[in-house]
């Protein structure tokens, strides 16, 4: 199942309905891939905050959410993002974060949520503790044309405007289809112009971005601070991409995370769409960004 269809029928339930291009550094380019590096970079800060994404292992989740949060908190990670909360109420969903010491900063949420039901999605969240709610996919209609791309983001503007009571702003996640061109002009591009940049942020997908042959430090530069969140999951690198483990690819995250400053990023989410062993996946990925000093 993929993650619309995934959106679509566990968080319905209780929202109410080579790879990357080159970064200029000191006038050079530097290739982004290196595979299994653990070179520190920048300002030797290790990662004490390890996140994910738990759409990686949400057959774990609809078999018991009690069971496998209390795992990835003994694993480790610090966060995790939701993507649909598997019929528990939100102050049941806190109760568990709590007694396994887990923070939820955000949680993924349809398109459609914020067409309807929105308020009651915002007010769920905040009872959770989240900051951040994304929205993790365009349907076609909302991405063929410059003015649906506009429509679009216009109505991002305006459920983040209703948000700001809540103290929780919206991000927009990437696949790779955001960097294809609609009538001479990137989709991603249009989206991060339209929308405003104090209250509608990016969390980006650092495979797909890498998929699609995007340059992540000319969208820093470009705008910088307006990327709080990222999805970490490496690539085995062209002509096929294959998903892998963190650490196992091709992408040099501690290049890319020596520039969180600029960015802004703040949280770092740990994803495999489709892992052969879900657990032991979160278990390698984690192991792997707990030792990169950045």
């Amino acid at each position: 199942m993929d993650r619309r269809s995934f959106l679509g029928t566990v968080g319905a339930a209780v929202a109410g309905i080579p790879s990357v291009a080159h970064a200029a550094r000191g006038g050079r380019s530097a290739p982004l891939g290196a595979a299994g590096s653990l070179r520190p970079a920048g300002a030797g800060l290790a990662m004490d905050k390890v996140g994910l994404q738990l759409y990686t292992i949400r057959d774990e989740m609809a078999r018991s959410v009690e069971r496998t949060l209390y795992e990835v908190g003994r694993i480790g990670y610090k966060e995790v993002e939701f993507a649909g909360y598997f019929d528990r109420p939100p102050r049941a969903i806190r109760q568990l974060l709590d007694r396994n010491g887990l923070k939820s900063p955000s949680a993924h949420v349809s398109l459609d949520t914020l067409r309807g039901g929105w308020y009651r999605t915002l007010n769920d969240a905040s009872e959770i503790g989240q900051k951040w709610l994304v929205v993790p996919w365009l349907a076609e209609k909302d991405r063929n044309s410059i003015d649906a791309i506009k429509a679009t983001a216009e109505l991002m503007n305006r459920a983040a405007e209703d948000a700001k009571t809540f103290r929780i702003k919206l991000a927009y996640h990437n696949h790779d289809f955001e960097f294809q061109e609609v009538e001479g002009r990137r989709i991603f591009d249009v989206l991060l112009e339209e929308t405003d940049p104090e209250r509608v942020l990016v969390e980006l997908d650092l495979y797909w971005i890498t998929k699609a042959g995007a340059d992540p430090f000319a969208y820093f530069q470009r705008w910088p601070k307006r990327f709080p969140l990222v999805h970490v999951k490496d690539s085995a690198g062209p002509p096929d991409h294959a998903m892998t483990e963190v650490g196992k690819g091709t992408i040099d995250f501690a290049q890319i995370f020596a520039r969180r400053e600029e960015a802004g990023i703040e949280h770092y989410y740990v994803e495999h769409d489709n892992p052969s062993d879900p657990m032991a996946s979160i278990n390698t990925s984690y192991r792997y960004l707990k030792a990169l000093e950045v």
